[in-house]
């Protein structure tokens, strides 16, 4: 505090400037402490009761513990409170200010914002023959039996292509294809109707979004009673049933992510120039270049939104596939044959 004392609002500035400074004054030190906060619970130090507390609640309930954070910061405010009005009879601004009651919700919820994100810190955090035991213990906690058969999944920009790519690489292998057959599987299994699941299979919007990134990520999506997240886990478990029976082609639906830990799997993402998905688009739909751009950019959105809302990374990062191909470069033609050569080493 005193090394960065001198960053502090001065009292004595008019109130339509002071406030709002120190607001915002107020919003970056949170965040730092939750940063902290998020990397002294990720290496599991010794750490002081405001955070060691939370924390074996969380342990011991099995919760999130950003979410525990909050409940357990709020409970202090509240006893705090019941202290003050006990011995003074009444609220003194002074003793319990906007700051803390702002605080006691906000540092959780930045908590629970950096946690995800600090996994490559564990190179300092934690010891390297601990990093490799807990990775063999996972997988072997999920690996799918190396008798798998040779699965091909595919995600693609709305309008690259993709669909006739991977309807051209089944054919021409002599495979299964899998697009709308999940979708039928799925509204079977939940008893929704197929233009339901289609509609929301991977359509979350960025309102759907924030309202999920409130909601509690400790409650595995099979618990969850949403409409969204049944359909996820179902498509999952079809997924997988699909990848155990026969050589076959995904189309989108994060099969990629589903079956990562099975090594017969090669994942592929099918990109396009803007221009050449406009065009795709209009010839398909009928619409025109304008309606067509603004389609594709709403559906890639929402795939988006779908991949990080149930993987935890963004659907275009490409580290996350095998392969990348670019159907305005290579042609429809020439993208089959690139993805056939990288299945044959499957």
């Amino acid at each position: 505090m005193w090394i960065t004392g001198f960053l502090q609002v001065p009292f004595d500035l008019p109130l339509f400037m002071g406030y709002p400074l120190r607001f915002l004054e107020l919003m970056a030190g949170g965040a730092i402490l939750a940063f902290g906060i998020a990397c002294e619970v990720r290496c599991d130090s010794l750490m002081l009761a405001g955070e060691g507390f939370p924390l074996a609640i969380s342990k011991f309930v099995k919760k999130d513990f950003g979410r525990v954070k909050m409940c357990s910061d709020t409970g202090l405010v509240c006893v705090a409170v019941v202290f003050m009005f006990c011995f003074f009879g009444h609220w003194d601004w002074k003793m319990v200010g906007v700051g803390t009651l702002f605080s006691m919700f906000y540092v959780g919820f930045m908590v629970r914002v950096f946690s995800p994100h600090i996994a490559w810190l564990d190179i300092i955090f934690i010891p390297r023959a601990e990093r490799i035991e807990e990775v063999e213990e996972e997988r072997e906690e999920e690996e799918i039996p190396p008798t798998s058969p040779r699965v091909i999944t595919i995600a693609r920009e709305y309008g690259s292509g993709g669909r006739i790519v991977g309807r051209k690489i089944a054919e021409q292998l002599g495979i299964a294809f899998y697009d709308k057959d999940i979708i039928d599987r799925t509204a079977r299994e939940l008893g929704y109707t197929t233009d339901f699941v289609a509609e929301n299979e991977q359509n979350i919007s960025n309102a759907r979004l924030w309202e999920l990134i409130f909601t509690d990520k400790s409650i595995p999506p099979s618990m969850n009673p949403s409409h969204d997240d049944a359909i996820f886990v179902s498509q999952s478990r079809t997924i997988r049933e699909l990848a155990k029976a026969s050589p076959c082609v995904i189309m989108g639906r994060l099969a990629g992510d589903i079956l990562r830990n099975d090594k017969h799997v090669l994942r592929v993402f099918v990109e396009s120039d803007r221009d050449f998905a406009v065009r795709q688009v209009v010839a398909k739909d009928g619409l025109t270049p304008q309606a067509a751009a603004r389609k594709i950019e709403t559906v890639n959105r929402g795939r988006a939104n779908h991949a990080w809302q149930y993987t935890g990374h963004r659907w275009k990062d490409m580290d996350y596939y095998d392969l990348v191909v670019n159907t305005s470069r290579l042609g429809i033609d020439g993208a089959v044959k690139l993805i056939e050569a990288a299945a044959s080493n499957v």
